[in-house]
C-alpha cells in the first residue's frame, strides 16, 4: 500500500507541475495566436488524446518525466508539406518562427512564469492557513572547541540570532539557507544579535576562510560555527479558546504578552511555565496591542492530570495573516528561494557547493510519498518548493530548455538573423546531451543513497 502511496503522490506532483509550466507556454501561444498541434503531459508513445475545437490534441503520454507543447513552425511545414493540409490559412500564417520575437520570448518565458505564479498561491494558501510561529533562533549551547571562524566579539548562551548580513532569520530553513549560501566564502559575515541586558541589537563580525568547505559541514552550518540553536516562539497570541481563562480576561489573537504578575515573558514558553505553577490565581497580563499597552487581570483556569493541579490559559501561539500578508510573503518567499536556488547551481558548478542533494525521480518520488503521508499542507510545500526548482532550472541558458531558447533569441535580435541552421542545430545537439548526463547524474544519486 506505501508503495502506490509513493508512486500516486509521484504522479500527482509531477503531473500538476507539468501541466501547470505546459499550459504557461499553452495559453500565451493561444493569446499571440500561434496554433499549438499537441499539449502532452508525458513523453513518448501517446495512450490517451482528445482534441478541441481549435485542432489541438490533449494527450497523456506513457512516459511521466516532462511534457511539451508543439506548435506550428515554418520549419515544421516544410519537413511535413502534409501537415499543410490540416491547417487553415490563417494558422499557417501564424507559425512559431513568424512572430516578432518579443512574442516568442513571452511563450518561452510562459512557462517559467507560470511555476513561479503557483508556487505564490500555493505559499499564500498555507501562510493564510496556518499561524506565523513568530519564533526566533536562540542561542543553546557553544563548542567552545569549534574553531572555524574568527571573532573579537563572543557569542553567549541564550542570544537571539535576527539577521545573517542583513538578511532576517526566523527559522530553522531561514538560516540554514543564509549560511549556505556563503559555501566557500572567505570574508566577514555579521551576524546581528539580541542579548538580555542589551538595549538594542548590535552585531558580532564573525571571519570566515573557505566557509563549509565539505559536504558534512553543508549538512550542518551552524554545527561548523560551533553553536547550537533552538527555535524559540514569542509570546505572540494566535488563538483564544471559547470559553477559557484567556476569553474571560479579554486577551485576543495577536497581542504580545509582555509581563505575568511583573514577571517578564521573553518567549512563549515562559507563559507556559508561569500560568502552569498558579491554577486559579488571579495574575496580571500587561499586553501589547497594537499602539496600546493594556493591564488585564485574568484568572488562571485548571485541570488535574495523573492527581496535580496545573493552570491552563486557554490559548495557542503565533499570530494570523491576512490575505495580503499572506501574499506578500509568498511573494517573497518565491523571490527568495529562486535567488537561493541559483546560488546553489552556482556554487555546485564552482565546485564549492557538494552534489550529493541533487535528486532525479526517485529522490522526488520519495519525497513525495513522505510529504503525502506527512499531510496535505507539507505536500502542497514540496509542490511549490519543485515548481520553483522547475522554473529556475528552465530559465538557464542551455539549449532545449526554455532559457537556451531565449537566450537564442537574444543572440538573433543581436545578430538581426537567426543562427546558421546547422549551427542551431548543434547547439540544441549539445544542450540535450547536458540535460541527459543531468538526469543521468541525478538518478546515479538517488540510487547511491539506498547503497
Amino acid at each position: 500500500m506505501s508503495f502506490f502511496i509513493y508512486i500516486l503522490a509521484f504522479l500527482v506532483l509531477l503531473g500538476a507541475l507539468v501541466t501547470i509550466h505546459e499550459f504557461g507556454h499553452f495559453i500565451v501561444a493561444r493569446m499571440c495566436k500561434v496554433h499549438v498541434q499537441r499539449f502532452s503531459i508525458g513523453m513518448g508513445p501517446v495512450f490517451y488524446k482528445r482534441n478541441d475545437k481549435h485542432g489541438t490534441e490533449f494527450a497523456l503520454s506513457a512516459i511521466p518525466l516532462g511534457g511539451y507543447v508543439s506548435m506550428i513552425t515554418n520549419k515544421l511545414i516544410e519537413l511535413e508539406p502534409e501537415v499543410r493540409d490540416q491547417l487553415t490559412e490563417e494558422q499557417i500564417q501564424n507559425t512559431f518562427d513568424s512572430k516578432p520575437k518579443w512574442q516568442r520570448a513571452s511563450i518561452m518565458f510562459a512557462g517559467p512564469l507560470a511555476n513561479f505564479i503557483l508556487s505564490i498561491f500555493i505559499f499564500t494558501l498555507i501562510f493564510l492557513n496556518t499561524p506565523d510561529p513568530q519564533s526566533v533562533p536562540v542561542i543553546s549551547n557553544l563548542n567552545q572547541d569549534v574553531k572555524n571562524y574568527t571573532s573579537t566579539s563572543s557569542f553567549e548562551i541564550a542570544d537571539q540570532i535576527l539577521e545573517i548580513n542583513d538578511v532576517v532569520v526566523k527559522d530553522a530553513k531561514d538560516v540554514n539557507l543564509e549560511l549556505l549560501s556563503y559555501a566557500g566564502y572567505t570574508g566577514p559575515l555579521n551576524i546581528k544579535i539580541h542579548r538580555e541586558l542589551s538595549e538594542e541589537p548590535f552585531d558580532i563580525e564573525i571571519f570566515v576562510e573557505d566557509f563549509l568547505p565539505t559536504s558534512e559541514s553543508q549538512n550542518e552550518p551552524l554545527d561548523y560555527l560551533g553553536i547550537g540553536i533552538d527555535y524559540k516562539m514569542q509570546p505572540y497570541i494566535g488563538g483564544v479558546i471559547n470559553g477559557g481563562a484567556a476569553e474571560k480576561g479579554m486577551l485576543q489573537a495577536n497581542d504580545k504578552i509582555i509581563s505575568i504578575a511583573d514577571k517578564e515573558v521573553r518567549y512563549a514558553e515562559d507563559i507556559r511555565y508561569i500560568v502552569s505553577n498558579n491554577p486559579n490565581a488571579n495574575l496580571v497580563f500587561k499586553v501589547e496591542r497594537g499602539a496600546e499597552m493594556l493591564y488585564l487581570p485574568i484568572t488562571i483556569g485548571s485541570v488535574t492530570r495523573d492527581g496535580q493541579e496545573s493552570g491552563v490559559l486557554g490559548v495557542s501561539f503565533g499570530t494570523t495573516r491576512s490575505l495580503l500578508q499572506s501574499l506578500n510573503k509568498g511573494v517573497y518567499e518565491t523571490y527568495n528561494l529562486s535567488i537561493k536556488t541559483l546560488q546553489f547551481i552556482g556554487k555546485m558548478l564552482s565546485g564549492n557547493m557538494g552534489t550529493e542533494n541533487l535528486s532525479g525521480p526517485i529522490g522526488i518520488a520519495q519525497m513525495a510519498g513522505n510529504t503525502a503521508q506527512a499531510g496535505f499542507l507539507p505536500f502542497m510545500y514540496l509542490m511549490a518548493l519543485l515548481s520553483i526548482s522547475l522554473a529556475v532550472i528552465n530559465l538557464l541558458p542551455i539549449p532545449v530548455l526554455d532559457g537556451g531558447q531565449l537566450t537564442l533569441l537574444g543572440v538573433e535580435a543581436i545578430r538581426g538573423k537567426p543562427l546558421p541552421e546547422k549551427a542551431e542545430n548543434m547547439i540544441y545537439t549539445g544542450g540535450a546531451a547536458i540535460v541527459v548526463m543531468l538526469m543521468i547524474f541525478a538518478v546515479f544519486n538517488d540510487i547511491s543513497r539506498f547503497f
